[in-house]
């Protein structure tokens, strides 16, 4: 006789899914462990066979978030465009969509490196690493459009972009990505 799997999540997936829920929403440093326990319906001890620490937590929330969320801008880059400058100008309009997603509160590794600010952290290191990984998408980008400068030119791009996701947040609202694609455009045409 087969066995089926349950169709409730795995306690780890659980514990993950929760703190990444509420990390994202109120911050890395607001949520404590007993909120996320309380809230995934775990034991301490399930956390703590999981995760060795709550720092560990942020850094594997990281470290997830980063994986689908660059999943998701290679694959939407993809859809929107195929010629090369065209695709860089639609990384512009990928973040467009995602600011304007109703649950977006800013970008999880500026807000993660901003509350930890320790380079010994284990988190911070992920939100370095995720930094590097956009902007190595972008330099392919920058290079499959035989643009001159590559580095510099992306490294330009990245300002926009996490200028664009900063101004967002403060106003409320997803004009810094259109005006940041406008910069990217004069940028590129230069």
């Amino acid at each position: 006789m087969a066995t089926t799997k349950s169709a409730r999540p795995s306690v780890r997936d659980r514990i993950l899914s929760t703190a990444s829920e509420l990390f994202y929403q109120e911050g890395v440093r607001g949520v404590g462990i007993d909120r996320i326990i309380a809230e995934s319906g775990v034991a301490k001890m399930s956390l703590y066979k999981h995760f060795k620490s709550k720092d560990v937590l942020i850094a594997t929330y990281l470290e997830e978030r980063t994986e689908n969320w660059l999943a998701w801008l290679h694959t939407r880059v993809e859809e929107l465009a195929t010629e090369p400058c065209d695709r860089i100008l639609a990384v512009f309009d990928v973040y467009k969509e995602w600011f304007e997603q109703p649950d977006f509160h800013g970008c999880a590794f500026i807000n993660t490196s901003i509350e930890l600010f320790d380079s010994g952290h284990p988190a911070y290191q992920v939100c370095l690493d995720h930094m590097q990984a956009v902007a190595d998408f972008l330099s392919t980008l920058v290079r499959d459009a035989q643009l001159p400068e590559p580095d510099i030119l992306t490294s330009q791009l990245m300002i926009l972009l996490k200028g664009a996701v900063v101004e967002t947040v403060m106003q409320g609202n997803s004009d810094p990505a259109v005006r940041a694609k406008q910069a990217a455009v004069i940028l590129i045409q230069h």
